[in-house]
C-alpha cells in the first residue's frame, strides 16, 4: 500500500509549558497503540471542528484543564506516514489554562525540563517536534 492510498488524520497537540519553562508530557496508558510512548496532550479532530476547538476539549477532557483559543499559539506541525494511515498534527504551545492538569484516562504525567524530552521515548511523529521545541524555549 503506498502512502498516497493512506487515509489522513488530523490531530492536535499542545506543549504545555509551565512557569519554571517545563513542558507537560503524557505517557499512553496501556491497551491503547503505542502503549508506554510519550507524548504531547491532544487528540482528533472530529468532523467539524476545527483544531484549536479539538485542542481545547480534548484538555478538557484528558487533563480537566480548561484553555482559551487565544492561549494557543501555533507553533508547528508533523507529518508523519504510520502503516494504516498518515498523520497531520499541528502543534501549538500553551503557557495559560486554568486548573491543574490531573490524567483522567489513565495516563502518567510529567512536566519535563525541554533538554530531557529526548530521554522519553516519543511515537514516530512526536520525535522529531523535540529539537525544534528545545531550541525555541
Amino acid at each position: 500500500m503506498g502512502e498516497a492510498s493512506l487515509p489522513v488524520i488530523l490531530v492536535s497537540a499542545c506543549a504545555l509549558v509551565d512557569i519554571e519553562g517545563r513542558v507537560l508530557l503524557a505517557q499512553r496508558p496501556e491497551g491503547k497503540s503505542m502503549a508506554g510512548l510519550w507524548e504531547f496532550p491532544g487528540g482528533k479532530v472530529e468532523p467539524g471542528e476545527g483544531p484549536e476547538m479539538a485542542l481545547i476539549r480534548e484538555l478538557k477532557e484528558e487533563l480537566e484543564i480548561d484553555v482559551t483559543a487565544s492561549c494557543l499559539a501555533p507553533f508547528t506541525f508533523a507529518s508523519h506516514a504510520y502503516e494504516k494511515f498518515h498523520l497531520l498534527m499541528p502543534l501549538f504551545v500553551c503557557r495559560k489554562w486554568q486548573g491543574n492538569p490531573s490524567p483522567v484516562e489513565g495516563q502518567t504525567l510529567k512536566w519535563v525540563r525541554p533538554a530531557r524530552m529526548g530521554d522519553y521515548p516519543m511515537p514516530p511523529a512526536d520525535e522529531p517536534l523535540i529539537a525544534m521545541l528545545r531550541d525555541f524555549l
